[in-house]
């Protein structure tokens, strides 16, 4: 485990933090990245954002700068006003020195496609996104989306989500992919067996009763019970504690 303990104040320090996050590339993944009021709430008023700190804005641009794909649900896309996914040059240098695609693929996995083609996060985007869905989807809005995206299909009525973690790796090459939400498809990835690591940010509020938590949804018959995780470190800034957690091997 690696813990350092660092003061409020100015942002943390950048080298340092890429190395606490940084993948092993040689080792396919799949991370999620959360953040949580200290009473458990994903959420305030259907967002997000409250939550967030200064420390924690920069864990999430960083964590975009260390992935080849970023996955969200459709409903995180409206949600949160996605936009189109774009490294700013400092973001994009760095990933072209390490190897990478100048910008990560964003993933949208969608089980109704409510999804607007004109929408910014598919007409602004430097490279083309990647919609996944299943066979019961509407035929009419998937041709749509494929002027837009790159539609695949897996499941019939239901996301295959380890079908489509598996061409998205074997087809795209994304082999570190960078889940931003929300809770209904961290709860779908993980009765999949698919969860690697989390990153999860405690933010320093309580946000009372009733937001939803970073894992939402029904518990279904062959949904492992609970799943063990290892601590790689605990970074304090902010009055925000920053959390790596990882499948042990």
């Amino acid at each position: 485990m690696r813990a350092l303990a660092i003061d409020d104040g100015p942002a943390l320090d950048t080298e340092a933090l890429t190395a606490a996050y940084a993948p092993d590339r040689a080792v396919p993944a799949l991370r999620l990245n959360f953040v949580s009021s200290v009473d458990g709430a994903a959420t305030v008023d259907g967002k997000s954002a409250p939550l967030g700190t200064p420390a924690d804005k920069q864990v999430f641009g960083l964590l975009r700068r260390l992935c080849d794909g970023l996955i969200v649900g459709a409903g995180t896309v409206r949600d949160e006003n996605y936009r189109a996914i774009r490294s700013d040059d400092e973001q994009r240098r760095w990933r072209i020195d390490h190897g990478l695609q100048p910008h990560p693929r964003l993933v949208i996995v969608s089980s109704r496609l409510a999804l607007d083609p004109s929408a910014a996060v598919f007409t602004e985007a430097p490279v083309r996104p990647i919609v996944v869905t299943h066979r019961g989807s509407d035929d009419g809005v998937r041709k749509a989306l494929a002027e837009v995206a790159d539609v695949i299909v897996h499941g019939v009525d239901e996301v295959d989500l380890a079908g489509a973690v598996g061409e998205l790796r074997e087809a795209y090459a994304l082999d570190q992919l960078l889940c931003e939400g929300g809770p209904h498809l961290f709860a779908s990835l993980y009765a999949a067996d698919l969860v690697d690591e989390l990153c999860l940010t405690l933010s320093p509020r309580l946000a009372g009763p009733g937001a939803d938590r970073i894992i939402v949804g029904d518990r279904g018959a062959d949904v492992p019970p609970t799943t063990a995780m290892r601590l790689h470190h605990a970074i304090a800034a902010d009055s925000a504690l920053l959390l790596r957690y990882v499948r042990p091997d």
